[in-house]
């Protein structure tokens, strides 16, 4: 699997925010997660990103072809389902 491709908007948010994320699944779609909510798992796309880590799940990597910023979890919309309780 070739490396999936991440938009500029993203890693300027990682890189200010100095922390490792997660692309995984929710009920809307593909969210990015700090892994401190949502730990990488042995079978993720692996990205790097400066200091620091870009998980992508094996899921979501079949199906995106780009990382764009509205994947970023916005804490004041929440997420869609009960997935991720708390969230």
């Amino acid at each position: 699997m070739s490396q999936i491709p991440v938009e500029q908007g993203v890693i300027d948010f990682i890189t200010q925010n100095k922390q490792d994320y997660r692309i995984c699944t929710s009920c809307s779609g593909p969210v990015m997660l700090p892994v401190a909510l949502k730990s990488p798992k042995s079978t993720d796309m692996v990205i790097a990103i400066g200091e620091n880590k870009l998980y992508i799940s094996r899921v979501q990597a079949r199906y995106i072809r780009r990382v764009t910023s509205d994947m970023i979890y916005d804490p004041e919309v929440g997420l869609s389902c009960g997935a991720y309780p708390g969230l």
